[in-house]
């Protein structure tokens, strides 16, 4: 994007759907001129099983959205999920040089706290700072110029599989893009739909995608706590397609158009047609009975995510609610279900802040491709990301060959 260094674009490479969203940063103003969307046909669960179909979706949805903004799009902001994504929060403790503190002192400590031994398959995705403490003074969030002894720094670090990240690259690259930044998708979701008194006074944002529902605790404005779990709206169209016994396309367009996950509210005389499985007859079924297949796995996936605040005891930390977003929030009676389930105040997260093309992007769907760009006009990147030649086992017998050298 030779002379367009305002143009911002973020890459969802979802379960379900590719989509592209194209930005303009003026001033600090965010206008969204361009958006493009494809079926999603190589990742499952949020991570790349077939490069070549992945590549020819990312190409299609990166034409569709340059058609509609009128511009070459060269680099993307692209987000990444899974069950290989871990967060964890760590500290780091250093002494101040001079009695003031510098940029070259915060950076130390943040060297510091993410000095942890992480295996060799796994690679930082994100290093957040949450606060800073000088001689026992806690919630400072920016300590340069301050007077202190001691620099003290908490941090979140998401890490996740070395492949993974390394195969979504691959799949930019092989469609022309250079990557800015690989960020988290709730990370991002959060960029676009969460306030900052939200943030400020601690809030669960869950992003429910296709194939993952991502979890982004913020509270004191930072983030707290991440977690994926390997559950979201494909696991639904199956239980559709099982339970109703239809094919998969069929399915997933049932879902859209008559899902609900509380039966009780579904009157009991409406009926739906289900398509037969390749030969056989339509069907004629009560929308009762696809509530009732819908409804329990609704209720496990916000189960499973109420268990994980409380192992991780962030219940105290969600003041002002839960908020809901990604395709599958869509579902009739998800925000309900929700309350009930987590005994919050629930709302459905859509992005904001935002101009140009609000009327397409305002849906919970393209949640991430919005927070994509709001991230990457926040946060210019150093380097780009571009595989090359080496592979790990590459960088590893260069490493060695280091490590010997320098013991010799």
């Amino acid at each position: 994007m030779q002379g367009q260094e305002n143009i911002i674009v973020g890459l969802d490479i979802g379960t379900t759907k590719i989509c592209a969203v194209v930005g303009e940063v003026i001033a600090n103003d965010i206008n969204i001129i361009g958006i493009g969307t494809h079926p999603s046909i190589g990742l499952r669960k949020g991570v790349v099983v077939n490069i070549e179909s992945t590549v020819d979706s990312i190409k299609k949805a990166v034409e569709e959205a340059e058609l509609m903004a009128g511009c070459e799009i060269s680099e993307v902001y692209a987000g990444i999920a899974g069950g290989h994504i871990t967060g964890f929060n760590g500290r780091g403790i250093v002494a101040v040089k001079n009695s003031e503190v510098t940029r070259q002192d915060v950076s130390r400590v943040i060297d510091a706290a993410r000095a942890i031994a992480i295996p060799m398959d796994r690679e930082v995705i994100h290093v957040l700072p949450q606060e800073y403490i000088i001689d026992d003074q806690t919630g400072i969030q920016n300590p340069v110029g301050m007077a202190g002894v001691r620099l003290e720094a908490k941090i979140h670090i998401v890490t996740g599989a070395v492949t993974s990240a390394h195969n979504i690259v691959k799949c930019a690259n092989r469609a022309g893009l250079d990557v800015c930044n690989i960020v988290l998708e709730s990370i991002a979701s959060a960029e676009a739909v969460l306030t900052q008194e939200e943030k400020d006074l601690g809030v669960a944002l869950l992003d429910l995608g296709g194939g993952t529902s991502d979890l982004a605790i913020f509270s004191g404005g930072h983030i707290k706590h991440s977690f994926v779990l390997a559950l979201g709206g494909d696991n639904l169209t199956n239980d559709i397609a099982y339970g109703l016994r239809s094919p998969q396309a069929e399915a997933e367009k049932i879902k859209k158009k008559y899902g609900t996950c509380i039966t009780e509210t579904v009157n009991s005389g409406e009926i739906i047609e289900v398509p037969g499985v390749t030969g056989h007859p339509p069907r004629k079924l009560s929308r009762q009975i696809l509530g009732e297949i819908l409804e329990p796995r609704m209720e496990e996936i916000f189960t499973l995510t109420k268990r994980e605040i409380y192992r991780a005891e962030m219940q105290n930390f969600i003041t002002s609610g839960l908020v809901i977003t990604g395709g599958t929030s869509l579902l009739e009676g998800a925000i309900p279900m929700a309350e009930s389930v987590f005994s919050q105040p629930t709302r459905l997260g859509k992005p904001r802040g935002i101009s140009g093309l609000v009327d397409v992007v305002n849906n919970p769907m393209y949640a991430t491709g919005v927070g994509l760009v709001i991230y990457g006009a926040k946060n210019k990147p150093e380097k780009k990301f571009r595989i090359r030649d080496k592979n790990i086992f590459n960088s590893l017998i260069n490493r060695m060959k280091k490590w010997f050298k320098d013991v010799v």
